[in-house]
């Protein structure tokens, strides 16, 4: 599996008290520098972290892959294609939510993402959905011409730290089904949202089907007691030696 490292955390300590440090710039080059596979960022529409000049600069700087994750709005797609990320991973936005609750309804968004994503396309952009375990909205993503889907671990990753270990397992039949789905239709698999140190390692059971994780929260968390390199370290540890 590869590692991609999210470093909107880093930003959000930062934009605390709307000053230039810790950087999510050098929060990037330091993952980078750890072995890190790619550089994960959320620009969001309240630009509550990450800001522009941050993914401007992670773009010119940063040598391994930029996936920039989005929602799917006419602002944030000409920045897209302005800026040029490796990237582009859609995601439902909500201004009131904490973090990203849940997959995007695609389903629901089918006709207007399917023109959507074609500037991007032709810009040699892949373009990943981030979706639910669902095999409707696998099925919507393929419809669409997403070149990817990154499932949801969020219900898992809530199950298995509330120790609800018999649930979690099933939610992890539920995300190898949707992976298996999905490639099956010519998708590539990615996985992410809630993972940490300690839950991953179920995570890790899919390698055969899921090709990359895309880490954030926990992987800052533990930056702050122990240093930002020695955290990309240790869950890169983690996922490659769970590689089968």
């Amino acid at each position: 599996m590869r590692l991609g490292v999210n470093i909107d955390h880093v930003a959000t300590v930062r934009q605390a008290r709307r000053t230039f440090e810790p950087s999510p710039v050098f929060a990037a080059l330091i993952a980078q520098q750890a072995g890190a596979d790619q550089i994960t960022l959320h620009l969001r529409e309240d630009r509550r972290h990450i800001q522009d000049r941050d993914l401007e600069l992670i773009r010119e700087l940063v040598k391994i892959p930029v996936n920039l994750e989005m929602a799917p709005t006419e602002e944030m797609r000409s920045i897209a294609l302005r800026v040029r990320p490796d990237r582009v991973t859609l995601v439902p936005e909500r201004r009131e939510e904490i973090t990203t609750e849940g997959g995007l309804d695609v389903v629901s968004l089918k006709d207007r993402l399917k023109e959507f994503v074609k500037p991007l396309k032709e810009a040699s952009i892949e373009i990943s959905l981030f979706v639910d375990p669902v095999e409707d909205q696998i099925k919507a993503s393929a419809e669409v011409g997403a070149d990817a889907v990154e499932i949801h671990t969020g219900t898992y990753a809530n199950l298995w730290n509330d120790h609800r270990f018999q649930e979690a397992e099933e939610e992890l039949r539920n995300i190898e089904k949707a992976g298996r789905l999905a490639r099956d239709l010519g998708l590539r698999v990615y996985a992410g949202h809630g993972l940490t140190y300690h839950n991953v390692k179920g995570i890790l059971k899919l390698s055969h089907i899921i090709e990359e994780l895309n880490i954030g929260h926990s992987i800052v968390a533990n930056a702050v007691i122990f240093g930002f390199e020695r955290a990309v370290r240790e869950m890169l540890a983690l996922i490659k030696g769970g590689r089968t």
